[in-house]
């Protein structure tokens, strides 16, 4: 194979390891005689990987034994309209941080009355609004949060500590970092960054806010669904939670959260010190105290410049650099599976791309 190195936001990397295991499998899995595509999902076998994916997950983000973890389909963008049709009652509170809780804001105003708590789109989403700025009211059915912004590069390094339930989008940095996922009533995050191949959505659920969950709504929507099937009440999308299944043994192999949370910091530490060490050759677009470590996003000093290092790095080897289509500029997405190896090639080709020019 050609050595090249993926820094796509998503789909993104997924460990080396769990492809070979993967491919080791495709064939036939245990000794079923048959492809994982092919069990039924109401099979023993099947049911063992399912049950084990749930279970992984609850034991690596060390949630309360309150919580349900439910699987889905329509990524993080269906969730944007499931949140508001259980629990959007007279008005719910967004804090938009970035295009995706835009979108998710917008979802929501089409089920009822959004107040926005704050934002940082006056400064180019270059910031987190600080916790004692928020707005909200007693009243309010939830806050949403998206913790890492993925066109801009910011990332929630504590989150609000509010009087209503809190809800968050953490497709994008989920397992990546050791935070107290127990402050959350719902948390909802697409695998194709942190978790696995796309294809499934996983979410945390506490058990007093499913409660509270309005329940005349489509039955493929309802959170209630999943929970009273175990995500099993029509046939989930099989491959992608084994998939997500090995990459959480993959974690736990590696010594969990704290391991993947060191490699993390590292490797945001080297792409940055690249930016910064480059007397504004790179510009970095978050402010410092809100940089994400999972999504690194900077500029050059002209598009011309941008163009020529994108292109420079993609002969290279180095894929997916370029910024969202809707922001543009450069953006180097580091997740769990992107390897130490991979930021020290790249901080060393950014290094070398300035002395040429």
């Amino acid at each position: 194979m050609s050595t090249i190195y993926n820094f796509n936001a998503g789909p993104a990397a997924l460990p080396k390891e769990v492809l070979q295991k993967a491919q080791r499998e495709m064939v036939e899995y245990g000794n079923t005689g048959m492809s994982v595509m092919e069990l039924s999902h109401r099979s023993n076998a099947y049911e063992d990987i399912h049950n084990q994916a749930i279970s992984r997950l609850k034991s690596i983000a060390n949630v309360n034994q309150d919580y349900h973890v439910l699987f889905m389909q329509g990524g993080a963008s269906l969730q944007f309209t499931s949140v508001a049709q259980n629990f959007l009652k007279g008005q719910s509170n967004y804090i938009l941080t970035g295009g995706w809780s835009e979108k998710a804001a917008a979802e929501a105003q089409k089920i009822g009355n959004v107040v926005i708590g704050a934002s940082s789109k006056e400064n180019q989403y270059r910031s987190i609004p600080l916790s004692d700025t928020l707005l909200y009211d007693s009243n309010d059915s939830y806050m949403h949060v998206t913790s890492n912004n993925t066109l801009y590069g910011t990332q929630w390094q504590s989150f609000p500590d509010a009087s209503i339930p809190l809800v968050c989008d953490m497709s994008s940095d989920i397992l990546s970092r050791s935070i107290d996922m127990n402050q959350f009533d719902l948390v909802y995050a697409g695998a194709q960054k942190n978790l696995g191949p796309a294809g499934v959505t996983a979410i945390f659920v506490k058990d007093s806010f499913l409660k509270q969950a309005n329940k005349n709504i489509p039955t493929m929507l309802s959170y209630q669904t999943y929970a009273d099937s175990n995500s099993l009440y029509n046939t989930p999308p099989v491959y992608s939670i084994y998939m997500l299944n090995l990459v959480l043994e993959w974690i736990e192999e590696r010594g969990g959260i704290d391991y993947i949370e060191d490699q993390n910091d590292q490797k945001a530490k080297i792409v940055y010190e690249a930016i910064d060490s480059s007397d504004g050759f790179y510009k970095g677009h978050a402010q410092i105290d809100a940089r994400s470590k999972m999504n690194v996003t900077f500029t050059l000093a002209t598009e011309a410049l941008t163009t020529t290092f994108l292109k420079a790095a993609a002969d290279a080897g180095f894929v997916g650099l370029p910024g969202h289509r809707s922001v543009g500029g450069c953006r180097a997405s580091i997740y769990n599976s992107v390897s130490l190896e991979s930021c020290e090639a790249l901080a060393k080709f950014m290094n070398q791309f300035k002395k040429m020019v």
